[in-house]
This record gives C-alpha cells, sequence and structure tokens, in this order.
C-alpha cells in the first residue's frame, strides 16, 4: 500500500470514524482503523462491534493498492500536528506503517486487515431518503433524556418511528420523556420502529449537519445504516420493546401556563443554586399570573424566586427535579413555552408556543 495524500484530505475522514473507536477495548484491533486503498480511493474503517463508521477520500496521482490497520488515535494525533496544505506520504515497511511529510517521519505498527471485525447485516426491510436537517433536529430535541445505564437496557437508547408521513423520535429515561416529531413523506407500507443505543445517536448527532441535502438511510431487523457521500454510518439496535409512549403523554391538564422560556430557565438557574445536591428538587408554586419557585438544602439554606407568567386558576404546588426542568428549556427554541398542569401528584406536559410538534413530559418529585 502506498499512497500520498494533502493534510486536510487525511485529517477529515479520520476524525469522522474517530468516534467509533473504542476507548476501552476487549480485543486490541479495536482500537486501530482499517485503511484500504483501492480503485484510486482510501476507505477508512472503525468499530467498536456496536457501530461502524466508514468514510472515503478520491486518491490523486499514483498509488500501490493494499490494506492495513494502524492506532487510530496516534495516527489522529500525527496528522492533526502537521501544517496545513503539508503533503503526506504514506506507505507500508515490515509491519510498519511510514507516514513521511517534508519535514518529518513516522513508524506506526500495525495489525493484519483480516482481523478487523465488521458489523453483521441482515437483509433490508425499508430504505428511504430524508433531509440531514430533519434528522439532525429529531436527535437534538430529545437526545437529553436517554437513560444512561439503566438495567431496563431499552431506555439506554433513542426510538425512531418511521410512518408513512412522519418521523418521530422518543427518549426517556423513566423520569422524563422527549418527543418531537418532523412531517416528512415517506414511502413505507406500515410503520417501522427502531432504537438506535445511545453512543450510537450521539455519533450520528455529530456527523450530521443542518443542511438540507439527502442521506439514505436503510433500517435491517438489527441494524440501521445511514449513508452519505462521504461517509457511511452503521448501528446495531437495541432488541428490546420501547415503552408505549403515547400512554405517559398527560391528558386533560387544566392548569395552563404561557411562561417566557428564558425567564424560566434563569428562574430555575438561581433557585437550584441553594437546592439539595443529592435531589435536585426544587418546589413549584403556582397561582393567578405568577410562579414562585423555592429550594433549600440540609445546610438550612434557601433561595426564593418570583416571576409573571400568563395564567388564571387555581393555586397548584409541585416538585420537580431542577436539573430536568433546565435540560428542556435549553432544547426548547420558541421565546415562550406551555406548561400543562393536572395535579401536585401528576406528569407536567411542556411544549414549544407555535413552535413544532416536540413534547415534553417531567414527573413530579415529593419535596
Amino acid at each position: 500500500m502506498r499512497f500520498t495524500i494533502t493534510r486536510e484530505q487525511l485529517l477529515t475522514p479520520l476524525q469522522s470514524v474517530s468516534g467509533a473507536v473504542e476507548k476501552r477495548q476487549t480485543l486490541p484491533v479495536l482500537s486501530n482503523v482499517l485503511m484500504v486503498v483501492d480503485d484510486s480511493k482510501l476507505s477508512l474503517t472503525a468499530t467498536d462491534l456496536e457501530i461502524e463508521l466508514k468514510a472515503h477520500v478520491e486518491l490523486e496521482g499514483e498509488f500501490e493498492p493494499g490494506e492495513i490497520t494502524v492506532p487510530a488515535r496516534k495516527l489522529l494525533d500525527i496528522i492533526k500536528s502537521l501544517g496545513d496544505g503539508e503533503s503526506v506520504k504514506i506507505e507500508m515497511g515490515e509491519n510498519r506503517l511510514r507516514i513521511t511529510t517534508p519535514g518529518s517521519r513516522f513508524n506506526l505498527s500495525t495489525m493484519p486487515a483480516n482481523e478487523f471485525p465488521s458489523l453483521e447485516e441482515t437483509a433490508s426491510l425499508a430504505s428511504l431518503n430524508v433531509s440531514q436537517h430533519t434528522l439532525k433536529e429529531l436527535i437534538e430535541k430529545t437526545q437529553f433524556a436517554m437513560a444512561q445505564q439503566d438495567v431496563r437496557y431499552y431506555l439506554n437508547g433513542m426510538l425512531f418511528e418511521f410512518d408513512e408521513d412522519s418521523l418521530t423520535s422518543v427518549a426517556t429515561d423513566g423520569h422524563r420523556l422527549a418527543l418531537s416529531r418532523e412531517a416528512v413523506k415517506l414511502e413505507l407500507d406500515e410503520r417501522v420502529n427502531a432504537i438506535i443505543p445511545r453512543k450510537g445517536v450521539a455519533e450520528l448527532g455529530r456527523l450530521l449537519e443542518h443542511s438540507e441535502d439527502d442521506i439514505t438511510l436503510s433500517l435491517g431487523s438489527n441494524h440501521i445504516k445511514i449513508t452519505d457521500s462521504g461517509y457511511s454510518f452503521t448501528s446495531k439496535l437495541v432488541d428490546g420493546r420501547f415503552p408505549e409512549y403515547d400512554k405517559v403523554l398527560p391528558r386533560n391538564g387544566d392548569k395552563v401556563v404561557i411562561a417566557d422560556r428564558e425567564v424560566l430557565k434563569e428562574s430555575l438557574s438561581r433557585a437550584s443554586i441553594l437546592c439539595n445536591e443529592k435531589f435536585r428538587g426544587v418546589r413549584f408554586m403556582l397561582s393567578n399570573g405568577q410562579v414562585r419557585l423555592h429550594a433549600n438544602n440540609p445546610e438550612q439554606e434557601e433561595a426564593e424566586v418570583e416571576f409573571s407568567v400568563e395564567y388564571q386558576g387555581p393555586d397548584l404546588e409541585i416538585g420537580f427535579n431542577v436539573s430536568y426542568m433546565i435540560d428542556v428549556m435549553n432544547t426548547i427554541k420558541t421565546d415562550q413555552v406551555k406548561l400543562t398542569f393536572i395535579d401536585a401528584n401528576s406528569s407536567t406536559l411542556i411544549e414549544e408556543v407555535d413552535g413544532g410538534e416536540s413534547m415534553y413530559v417531567v414527573m413530579p418529585m415529593r419535596l
């Protein structure tokens, strides 16, 4: 294997795939990136056996085909350290990959390409095109609510629901739920569901751009594959049954509050300074035209914050985990938010005012 490339041409695809490299690998080869030169194209592949990222770049000039794996982090650090526009010559030596630039030389250890694993993909059940922007928006509006290391493994990921006229993302950790829906025309015979694991969602969010360019999305029984002009992303799916989120959405709420999102967010942040650091509880006291937030901690310190809202109705006192509420305010982009309450023991529904089909549910806390 031998080819010459510029620093920028190699750095971009290398950064794209680096997120899939397993830091605490069980197999040494998983800390490597697979390099394949063939048909005037360089392909770079990284995997942790759960997700796989592949990027490619067209080669100019002479090249010799071949394939090898090299330490991903070291290769990335070397290429990052080079100057802008610097020419890089890469060739195989005896069990070493030689990287040569006008002012420096590096020899990297290698492992055979045939030891590099690939994700097994089943036949595609559905294939569709969707804009990068649509998919990135759905991820950004819901990913904060995913569970981190829940024993209910199906919560450690995000549900994507594909319908003939909409694409929906849902995430929940059992204490809060985030749902976002985008109207898109998908040529599907029936509704299709897929749960993408947490790491896959994070990498996908990193790769996607707010662009109207289409990507191709293929769904199999155990994997999802997303293909763009410069890369392909494959992830195993979580094999589990996601909770029926429709049953979690609060119905018949009769206490509707319209609040300025920025004011509510700043008020929550102020009150949180003196809340119990372990439980993060804040008392939310609602009365005509006003909300009063109250927080305290084991050191007998207290915080009280008041602000005006649009509300006419009975008084209500309810407790929340303040971090959950701030996460929602950070995600919503509209100037105003709508909060719908039922009673002190029921979940609260939070929505954007004239901002689209996103809904957030936060369970109450006993304080």
